[in-house]
């Protein structure tokens, strides 16, 4: 909410001056996001009459002006050459005197001072302003002119009223009621005493009987609605001045007299209203809920398509516009408009929230309606409207239709003084909390220890006792809370020592040469379909941008887009990981606190890698990042749980270089390099590795136990067996430490061959895997025969699970 100070005091005027003011509106709730001047400082500039003006005699584009200042030109009118292409005898413009300082034509940098100039051989005694030369505006096609009435020699300052501040308040969605200058007058007046200018609004005289037909089918869309008819107005009329000065300094600029109008009531007390051409209308106005597959032309120049859940006003041919958001450009009033209808109402807040959204845009009524607009003063504020309109506009005003279908109930809400006190964290009287809804206009009833406060029109915001002591504490002032310790023991929560926490997994992946990239949690459906094999993602009601449609159920679609953003700006080698929540359909999900009805939404942990394994560098042969590459990476973020890699299918992963990754017996997630359609779908060079995990698999831990450090050595025993190529790693270590006397205490890998011919020891299709077996007995030192005994043993389950034979 923007406004201008002076607008303010209008209506109430405090002791107080703007940084008072300023701090009491953010100390009160109101937060005061952004002050500034409406000009910046310069001085000598007073307003000036042109008498003369003729052309110079050495320049075609500039003109000799005779200008009258006042008592700042006592010998007669001052000489000013000047060149802007309005000066004319009898406009008012400002006028810089000699010795006046202008602001700086660049930010930080010294004024402009005026001296006594020659131009093409004339003297001139000062200069004549443009709008853009003041920095009021980035106008500069001439001289800003001023009012006819302006007086002669007065400051500039003073009669375009620039020493003023204009302020932008940051506004929570509960206050609208605060969404207007006259609301947040009220508050000043509630919050420091000082006495609140009540405006008067005295009905119009009524001077011609036409009426305009009106029909309202939906009372769970407009509440009430009120309008009359205007004929005769002149268009052609110019908004006063201080109208457009008040509208600039709430951000909005001045169209047309009828529409400054409605506008400019609309930032005075906050009613949003709406100006139709009488003429453009047929027959009558139907206030209804719209129909699917009607359109309507905007204002805006868009054309949206409707359906039954958004809320118009129709005439007997068309729908003319959106209810509460947007005036149709068919009835739109313009220069040639003659008669005019006026139309205030209250729209029901939920039959206007989202819908502007809907369609990509919004409109400062919108944002009122949805909020809650007054709707006990819609008379009042057409009276209003009307009465502007005939002293800019001209025109006769017809009878007032007023039709009240169903307002809000304002239930009465109690307030227990004991409870105040306690959720305040001070000692609160009766007395204070009924001065307190006296000075904020809220009727009430006493008991003892309890006010029952019945909630004005206008709030919105009143609904349960925490809504009263919010306001409570509001008007006393916060500054008034004492800094009381907090009575409660402030303990630590410590995590579980079986879990890390989420910043360490970003820490693990972040040494393994990864960097986090954070992305939206709505993606394109193609990803979803394509790369996470779902056809029915959750779709997004109100997407921010077209593409970005549905919730993800994988990270997957988002690291491949990182990478392609990457790769488009030459990046050669990327490593990228994200933490991120998904969103799956799950009928069994209830509603909670945290959850949402039908939806699971687990954390994930994913990772890609693509190119070189290493940065370019003189040691190491450069080489692809590959499968194993990124195995290794996701056991060192597992470590020292154990996990397992088993074949399986992903609909994004290449169906022969993709794994299940299995910890304690549990899927936890894939692993794997990105499916060749994939990369060429997505026109990437080459493939990268990618692997996604559960986010609170990942952050489990296994608590170290502590083991007496053995009495006896280890044997070693290194074994060459045989195995077909179908025999897998997991499966003949399995089987070799699985042994129940326990002596086998790890099986290792070390070695694999395959000969490059046919050998007599070894058949078409095997390959020779070299283990090492560690075998230890704790309580005894082990025998040669013992240690036979527990190799033979192995060498025979392993023959038994893989086929496994020792080499000869």
């Amino acid at each position: 909410m923007q406004f201008p100070e002076s607008w303010l005091r209008e209506f109430c005027n405090p002791p107080l001056n703007t940084a008072e003011l300023a701090d009491l509106l953010t100390m009160s709730g109101l937060e005061v996001e952004e002050m500034r001047p409406v000009a910046p400082p310069f001085t000598g500039v007073v307003v000036a009459e042109i008498v003369e003006a003729e052309q110079h005699p050495n320049a075609d584009r500039l003109r000799v002006c005779r200008v009258d200042a006042g008592p700042h030109s006592k010998d007669g009118p001052l000489q000013i050459v000047c060149g802007a292409p309005n000066a004319r005898v009898g406009i008012k413009v400002p006028l810089a005197l000699v010795g006046a300082a202008l602001p700086p034509a660049e930010e930080g940098g010294a004024p402009f001072a005026i001296k006594v100039g020659k131009l093409r051989g004339v003297e001139s005694f000062g200069m004549l302003c443009s709008a853009r030369e003041l920095k009021l505006s980035e106008d500069h096609g001439g001289l800003l002119e001023l009012a006819a009435d302006a007086t002669v020699g007065q400051d500039i300052r003073a009669h375009l009223n620039l020493d003023d501040t204009v302020f932008t308040l940051k506004l929570t969605p509960n206050l609208a009621h605060l969404l207007s200058v006259y609301g947040i007058a009220r508050e000043v007046s509630a919050l420091t005493g000082a006495p609140l200018n009540s405006p008067a609004f005295p009905p119009v005289a009524v001077t011609q009987d036409s009426r305009l037909p009106v029909e309202v089918h939906a009372p769970d869309l407009c509440g009430r609605f009120s309008g009359r008819t205007v004929r005769g107005v002149n268009t052609q009329a110019k908004t006063p001045a201080w109208m457009v000065e008040r509208l600039a300094r709430c951000g909005q600029r001045s169209v047309s007299p009828l529409v400054d109008i409605s506008n400019y009531v609309m930032f005075e007390y906050g009613r949003p209203s709406h100006i139709f051409d009488l003429d453009k209308i047929h027959e009558k106005l139907v206030v209804r809920w719209g129909a699917v597959g009607e359109t309507l032309k905007l204002l805006n120049g868009n054309t949206v398509t409707l359906d039954e859940t958004v809320g118009v006003i129709a005439d007997a041919q068309a729908v003319e516009s959106l209810a509460g958001i947007m005036g149709g450009d068919a009835t739109a009033v313009n220069d040639d408009t003659r008669n005019i209808y006026i139309e205030a109402a209250f729209w029901w807040p939920q039959a206007v929230a989202g819908r502007s959204r809907r369609y990509n845009f919004s409109t400062d009524a919108g944002h009122r309606f949805e909020r809650g607009v007054d709707p006990a003063q819609t008379v009042e504020h057409i009276e209003r409207i009307t009465q502007l309109v005939l002293d800019i506009c001209g025109g006769q005003a017809g009878p007032m239709d007023d039709q009240t279908l169903r307002l809000p109930a304002r239930q009465p809400v109690a307030l227990r003084v004991e409870r105040a006190a306690k959720v305040i964290g001070m000692p609160v009287t009766q007395a204070q909390c009924a001065q307190v809804f006296q000075r904020l206009g809220l009727a009430f009833t006493e008991a003892a220890g309890r006010l029952t406060v019945t909630p004005p029109s206008w709030r919105f915001d009143l609904a349960i006792e925490e809504d009263l002591i919010e306001e409570v504490v509001r008007v006393i002032g916060y500054n008034a809370l004492p800094p009381t310790p907090p009575v409660a023991p402030v303990t630590g929560q410590l995590r579980a020592e079986n879990q890390r926490s989420r910043h360490a997994v970003r820490h693990a992946l972040a040494a393994l040469g990864y960097q986090e990239t954070i992305n939206f949690s709505f993606v394109e459906a193609r990803w979803e379909h394509e790369l996470a094999g779902n056809a029915d993602p959750i779709r997004v009601l109100n997407p921010i941008a077209a593409p970005l449609a549905v919730m993800r159920s994988s990270l997957i679609g988002s690291l491949v887009a990182v990478l392609r953003h990457n790769l488009a700006r030459k990046a050669p080698r990327v490593r990228v990981f994200e933490l991120g929540r998904v969103a799956m359909r799950d009928a069994a999900v209830t509603d909670s606190d945290t959850t949402v009805a039908g939806v699971h939404q687990p954390m994930r942990v994913a990772g890609l890698a693509y190119g070189p394994l290493d940065i370019t560098q003189w040691g190491t042969a450069e080489r692809a990042v590959d499968f194993f590459d990124l195995k290794g990476d996701v056991e060192a973020l597992l470590a020292p749980r154990q996990a397992r890699f088993e074949p399986a299918a992903h609909p994004a992963l290449h169906p022969g270089r993709s794994a299940q990754v299995i910890v304690d017996g549990q899927a936890i997630g894939f692993i794997g390099e990105l499916h060749p359609k994939w990369r060429q779908a997505y026109e990437l060079p080459q493939a990268p590795l990618l692997f996604e995990l559960d986010l609170d698999a990942v952050q489990q831990r296994g608590v170290p136990v502590g083991q007496a450090i053995p009495r006896h050595q280890a044997a070693l025993r290194d074994l060459a067996l045989v195995v077909g190529e179908q025999a897998s790693h997991d499966a003949l270590i399995a089987a070799l430490r699985d042994d129940p006397a326990g002596l086998v205490q790890s099986a290792t890998l070390f070695d694999v061959y395959r000969p490059a011919k046919p050998a007599a020891d070894m058949a078409a299709g095997e390959r020779s895997m070299a283990v090492r077996l560690e075998l230890l007995d704790r309580e005894a030192t082990l025998t040669d025969e013992r240690i036979e005994a527990a190799v033979t043993a192995a060498v025979a389950r392993a023959a038994a699970s893989v086929g496994a034979r020792l080499r000869a």
